[in-house]
Parts: C-alpha cells; structure tokens; sequence
C-alpha cells in the first residue's frame, strides 16, 4: 500500500470516529411537576434606542427603536400573529430617561446625542399619539403588553456616590400616563419599575430601600386607578442584575402584598465582541454557571412569595447589542433554547428576550423583519411546551440538553433536545420515573423503557448545509422562510415510528411530542 492510500485511509478512519452516534436513556419523572411557567412565557422586547446608538463600532439598531418603528411593515405583523399571542416588554436601557407626553408634560423631545447624559442619550418622550399607534397593532395582533416605567423621575445624582441616584420618586408623570392608557381602553398586563438600577446598577443606580419604598408608591397608584382585582396589572420589578443583599432588601422593604413578580436580567454570554462566544455557547459547562443565578433568584421568591413568582425581564445572551456574527444565527438557538428550558425548570415564569427587532440580537431582522433561526425555536416552543415542567435526567453526555414539559395541547408531553456537539448523534431510548411506598419506605423506580403505540410529532432544527453560523435554519429539511406575502411558514411536524429511538443529529434542536406518554403531573 503507498503512502498516499495509507494517508488517505488514515483521514477516512478519523472522519468515522470524530462522527459516533451514542446511545441514550432520558428518564422523565412523570409523577410530579418541578416548576409552572406563564402560559406567555416567552416574552420579547421592544427597545427605545435611536438609530445612533452604536457599540463595537458598528450601529444595528436602525429604525427598530420604539419610536421610529415602521408599525405597519407585514413581516413583523405577521411574526407577533404567529405567536397567538405573544408578551412584549416594553422598555430598556433608556426607559428611564423617557417622560409620557401627556398631562403637565407640554414639551415632548426626541432623545438626542449627549455624551453627559445616562447612555449618551438626553432625555426623551412618548408622544401620546405614538403610544396610541402602538396599541393599535397590539390590539391588531393580541399582544400582552409589559410596559417598563421610568423610574428615576424626580431623583438625582448623588452628589456624593458616583451612579447612584437619590431622592423620592416622582409619580405625577406615570399617573397621567396610566389614566390616558385607561382612559383609551388600552391593556396593560403589568407594569415593570425601573431598568437596571439594583445593586450597583447600570449607569445608574438606587438603594435598595429607596427602591422598595417607591414601588409601594406605585403599586399604590395602580390600585387606586385599577380598583377591580381582576383587571389589574401586575407591579414588577426590580428589572436588573441579581444582587442577594440588594433584592433581599427591597423585598423586604416592599413588604409580601406589593411586588407581583421578581424580574432579573441575564447576559451571561458577555461582551458582543468575544471572539471566544462561539465556544462559550457550545461549553455545557459554560451555560451551566448561570444557574447560580437561577437558583438565587428562586431562593429569593420562594421566601417572599409573590404571586407571579421570578420573571427574566430581559436577556439578549451578549451585552450591548448582540453579537453581530453570532447572535442572528442558527448557534445562538443552542444558549437562547437551553436558557428557556433552564429557566423554567427553576420555576421561573416570564423569559423576555431582547429584542423582538433591533440590535444584533433581535428574533427578526431589524431592516427587513424576516425572521432569524431563534424565531423559529422561539414560536415553536410556544406552541409545544406546555406551563407545567417535568423534572428530566440523563447521565450519558454532558453535550445533549434535555428539558420537559406536559404538552401545550394535551395530551402527552413535548421534549426539547439540544445537541452542543458537532461530532457526536444520539439514540434517544426514554423511561418514566415512579415513585414507589413500601413499608413506610420510599424508593424512585425507573421503570422499563418506554414503548409507545402511537407516532411521535417531532420538529427537527437544523443549520443549512451544517453552517451553524449562517441564518437560514431547515426544519424537517425544509428552509424557514417567509412567504412572498410574508406570511410565517408553516410548522409541521414529521410523524415517527413511536418503536424506534429518537434520533438526534448532530448540532441539532429537535422538539418531540409524545401523545401516550403516562404523566399524572400532566393529566
């Protein structure tokens, strides 16, 4: 055999063993629920940045920001639609320097370029007129709506703390605001206080104490405007970074009966501009850290108690913006689906991604409104994975992420799996957990594999040609893309032999749902 040849066996042999396909049990416990999201929990963002706000010398967001939004583009009508319906936040960096154009507010600028200013920006205002434009495709298109309020009206910088923000919080503002919202019918399912302002804040920030007394001022106010209990929205907060002493505090400050949930922010892919992201986000040990976070937060509400539990306000993975090369493509769906399934199984309700347009990290392109790959796994999840979250366990490879839940349409449960590994497929053989009394003493069974009688529905997500850092993302090998009319495309599921493994491909998402699958916590 010459050199070439054995060279060239050489190349082939390691080909087939850098491609293996690995058999795996997935032990779901079908006997209880871990966790209940929102039947909204996933959640979008719409962002008040001009078109001038740039980072990492570039400027993405374009006529995505609020207030300079094409309102009647079809793509992103037809994307809100899809979801039926779909929660939007709205709010971000800047919504704490906005003033609502109505009521003593005469004089209603545009935010402007000010290197002195919070972010750079002066402050800016909500015409009345454009709120009214924004609630008519709300309306148009069922969204339920979170609007995020300046907290900061009527503070100023301290003159002794560099960030810090001190004095009462002036509500005359948010209540003109609130009355005109009512005045015109227009729903608001909750109000968040203030963005970014806990623990040592960004760019700006307040004590704790401080906060927790302000936001009795609001719940206050939205009681005496919303006297039925059945109509009235939420009070959220503190719309940051997890700080323990911090949250603890305004907690405890606030008292039990005020705070509806506890919102937080994650961006636990850091700065935009990591050359090392595409590694973070295929590191399981890497995602695994920002559970400390969750854990934190769910600590924190399991104490306090609130009635609409630990919410993710707002998360875009990478800071300021996106990563221009990373966060529009089919990669990202392996942080952005593996944070919605952990998020939930640590009980928490809302996840708000940054941003539905606007910035690299938006779900649809900020020029065009054509959906990018995370859309997809987005709307998908909503259709499929219902609100009660099964606990799952599986111990043959880190790289496979598993998450389940009972089924959105009853009956049966939907599973996600999430494949980190570009080399490694698995055969996915599922069991049920059964928790078993005998003689005072009590013991988990795994029971027998799981054989169903009926097909599996299962949705395959795929990057074209394997580019996981290209845009187009195939399901069931079909391109998602937009009809001429743009129109989202349809969703089909392939129908699979319920005897045979479930297969999962290589840098591949793929959902399941199981139709026979025995899960009492589902019933």
């Amino acid at each position: 055999m010459d050199l070439k040849c054995i060279f060239s066996l050489a190349i082939l042999v390691s080909q087939i063993s850098l491609s293996s396909t690995q058999n795996v049990n997935v032990v779901i416990q079908g006997e209880t629920s871990i966790g209940e999201t929102d039947d909204n929990f996933v959640c979008a963002t719409l962002d008040w940045w001009p078109t001038e706000k740039c980072n990492y010398n570039q400027c993405p967001w374009g006529k995505a920001g609020l207030l300079n939004l094409d309102l009647k583009k079809k793509g992103l009508i037809n994307a809100i639609k899809a979801f039926n319906p779909l929660r939007i936040k709205v709010g971000g960096s800047l919504q704490d320097q906005v003033v609502y154009g109505v009521g003593g507010v005469k004089n209603c600028p545009n935010f402007m370029k000010n290197e002195d200013s919070l972010f750079g920006f002066s402050q800016g205002c909500l015409p009345m007129e454009r709120w009214d434009e924004l609630n008519k495709i709300f309306n148009q298109t069922g969204v339920k709506v979170t609007f995020g309020l300046n907290a900061l009206l009527g503070r100023n910088r301290s003159q002794i703390e560099k960030g810090l923000w001190v004095g009462d919080w002036k509500s005359q503002n948010a209540r003109d605001f609130m009355k005109y919202t009512i005045s015109k019918g227009y729903k608001v399912d909750s109000y968040e206080f203030g963005n970014q302002l806990s623990g040592a804040g960004m760019g700006a920030s307040v004590e704790a104490e401080q906060y927790g007394k302000d936001i009795v001022v609001l719940k206050n106010l939205v009681k005496e405007l919303h006297p039925d209990p059945k109509t009235q929205p939420k009070v959220l907060g503190p719309s940051g970074y997890y700080d323990e002493k911090w949250f603890n505090s305004f907690l405890e400050v606030s008292g039990h009966d005020v705070v509806d949930g506890v919102t937080h922010h994650i961006y636990n892919l850091g700065p935009g501009d990591d050359p090392n992201m595409i590694t973070k986000i295929q590191d399981p040990s890497y995602l695994n850290q920002v559970a400390q976070t969750y854990k934190g937060v769910l600590n924190i509400v399991n104490k306090f108690k609130p009635q609409s539990g630990a919410w993710v306000s707002e998360s875009g993975g990478a800071l300021h913006g996106g990563a221009k090369d990373l966060s529009p493509t089919f990669a990202d769906g392996f942080w952005y689906l593996d944070q919605l399934g952990m998020a939930s199984t640590y009980n928490h309700k809302v996840f708000c991604r940054k941003t539905l347009i606007g910035g690299n990290y938006a779900l649809l392109n900020t020029t065009t409104s054509i959906p990018n790959p995370d859309y997809y796994g987005a709307l998908l999840w909503h259709r499929l994975m219902g609100s009660t979250v099964l606990a799952v366990t599986q111990e043959s490879n880190p790289n496979l992420r598993v998450y389940a839940h009972c089924a959105k349409k009853k009956p049966g449960i939907s599973i996600i799996f999430i494949n980190l590994s570009k080399d490694s497929s698995f055969n996915v053989t599922l069991s049920n957990y059964e928790h078993q009394s005998r003689n005072s003493r009590s013991t988990d069974v795994a029971k027998p594999e799981f054989r169903g009688s009926k097909d599996r529905e299962e949705y395959h997500l795929a990057a074209l040609a394997g580019n996981i850092q290209g845009q187009i993302v195939l399901l069931n090998d079909v391109p998602m893309v937009p009809t001429e009319t743009f129109d989202i495309p349809t969703m089909e599921p392939k129908l699979v032999n319920a005897s045979t493994p479930i297969s999962i491909a290589a840098h591949s998402i793929v959902y399941v749902t199981i139709r026979d699958f025995q899960a009492p916590a589902c019933a």
